[in-house]
């Protein structure tokens, strides 16, 4: 079920809900199209803008950047359900199953798979974030740090649902493997979010 199309306040319902989808996968998604698109509106008040025109063709890229990674983290609520359902099935499975664990180990990875492809949007929302704060319109500065914030946070957040996975493999190599990668994911561009809020924020 995609929840894009139910209302805010539909979505927030389900999201308080005792039902398994939408988590924390769909709302980090959700987030990061949120905090995408304010990066995006700084754009779209810079476009046009005779002050602006040096910078106008760069800031036209960006908006048609920011547009594709919008629709993929949207894209991402369903994906992240449907990632899910196969280890709420696994879970189900008799424990003297014995294709339990292989099962299992398999579903785990694929619920890994929504989180990360969600971490790797943030991080490229929050490059070109960087861009409109540094270059966009002043009257739309704070839309941009605000863009920032909510793109880390949900960074953070589609972090957790990736260690949650990793800490039941069984294959700590893969593991490993998968918490480094988020790992350096959350060094580097947490640490850009917050110098873009902190510059956003020199403004006032």
């Amino acid at each position: 079920m995609d929840f894009t199309q139910n209302s805010c306040r539909e979505f927030v319902e389900v999201l308080a809900s005792n039902a398994p989808v939408p988590g924390g996968g769909g709302a980090a998604a959700l987030v990061g199209a949120i905090g995408t698109a304010l990066g995006n509106m700084v754009g779209s008040l810079t476009v046009g803008k005779k002050k602006y025109a040096a910078v106008e063709e760069e800031i036209v890229a960006l908006k048609k950047k920011s547009d594709e990674l919008q629709k993929e983290l949207l894209d991402q609520v369903p994906a992240d359900a449907e990632g899910f359902a196969p280890l709420a099935k696994a879970y189900g499975i008799p424990k003297d199953d014995p294709n339990r664990d292989a099962v299992l180990e398999a579903a785990t990875m694929t619920a890994c798979q929504v989180p990360l492809r969600i971490m790797e949007l943030c991080c490229e929302a929050i490059d070109v974030i960087d861009v409109f704060a540094a270059k966009g319109s002043r009257l739309a500065v704070s839309d941009a740090g605000c863009g920032a914030v909510c793109c880390k946070a949900a960074l953070q957040a589609a972090s957790l649902n990736v260690f949650i996975n990793t800490k039941s493999l069984k294959n700590r190599e893969e593991a490993e493997k998968l918490n480094k990668k988020t790992n350096d994911m959350l060094d580097t561009y947490c640490a850009k979010a917050d110098e873009i809020f902190a510059a956003v924020r020199a403004n006032f």
